[in-house]
């Protein structure tokens, strides 16, 4: 089991920061953020049958349905109430300030979105013209004790574009139907950046860069930072597209309010048919 807490979403339209440890707050802050979400946890625990209503039918999640295996949520009591995050002194707020978390199970010999993990969207996108051209995603996790991380595993991030049930799973991004970037986990609990992006420009010979040969998604930075199994890590990710035609796009990602993942030269689309970055991919 893995548990999830503390999501937090904040929307700009265009800004710049440049730090090496930084919290949420003052992440949003230096970027002008006009919008923020605040997911809603129950008060109460919530079984698996109980747990996706609440998730669809709670507005500030904005899921309309869970895709993959939803009986695999539910909503239980802090199982590591004493385990905050291991963050700097950078000011943030304390960790989960609700009384449950979200917790997702894995059965036993679980490999793929066929036997195990849950997958669904959830839309912020702003209801202007321009849309959202930048996005922070802010949570933190948990994993068991006693949790196998095997080979690996999908972390929640951000997503955008037309094509909602795209840029995973080995379908590939045009630059004109959706792009991704979510975290994974991977042997031994080593993390990484997990993202579908065109890379028309030479992203794969970038330091750092893995663009995988079985056709899946591009890993950047892997082994940069690890999870501990019975600790609080907080997740922020901060993505701003990329001005179509040019690969300026940019990602930032802080493993408990440090930086571990920074690039400016990502092209997330080739057109403003991607409007926007439109909120979480919780997979």
């Amino acid at each position: 089991m893995l548990a999830i807490t503390s999501f937090v979403l904040s929307c700009l339209y265009a800004a710049r920061v440049h730090a090496d440890s930084v919290s949420p707050q003052a992440l949003a802050t230096a970027y002008g953020m006009t919008t923020t979400t605040v997911l809603e946890f129950p008060q109460s625990p919530l079984n698996n049958s109980a747990a996706p209503f609440y998730v669809t039918d709670t507005d500030s999640w904005g899921v309309k349905r869970i895709t993959e295996n939803g009986q695999d949520l539910t909503f239980v009591a802090d199982p590591f109430p004493n385990k905050s995050p291991n963050t700097i002194n950078t000011g943030a707020t304390p960790s989960n300030a609700s009384a449950t978390v979200l917790a997702v199970n894995y059965p036993q010999g679980s490999f793929s979105h066929d036997t195990g993990g849950v997958q669904f969207n959830s839309v912020f996108d702003s209801t202007g013209s321009a849309g959202y051209q930048s996005m922070i995603l802010s949570y933190e996790v948990a994993f068991d004790e006693n949790f196998q991380f095997v080979k690996g595993g999908k972390l929640p991030g951000l997503r955008g574009g037309p094509v909602q049930q795209g840029c995973s799973g080995g379908n590939q991004p045009n630059g004109t139907d959706c792009f991704s970037v979510r975290l994974m986990w991977r042997t031994l609990g080593t993390g990484e950046a997990y993202a579908y992006i065109p890379t028309p420009n030479g992203l794969c010979n970038n330091n750092g860069v893995r663009c995988n040969s079985d056709g899946f998604g591009v890993s950047i930075d892997r082994a940069t930072f690890s999870f501990t199994p019975g600790q609080w890590t907080r997740i922020t990710m901060l993505i701003r597209l990329n001005d179509p035609t040019y690969a300026n796009g940019e990602l930032w990602l802080y493993y408990n309010d440090l930086l571990a993942v920074k690039m400016q030269d990502i092209y997330y689309r080739s057109t403003n048919a991607i409007q926007s970055v439109q909120g979480m991919f919780f997979s």
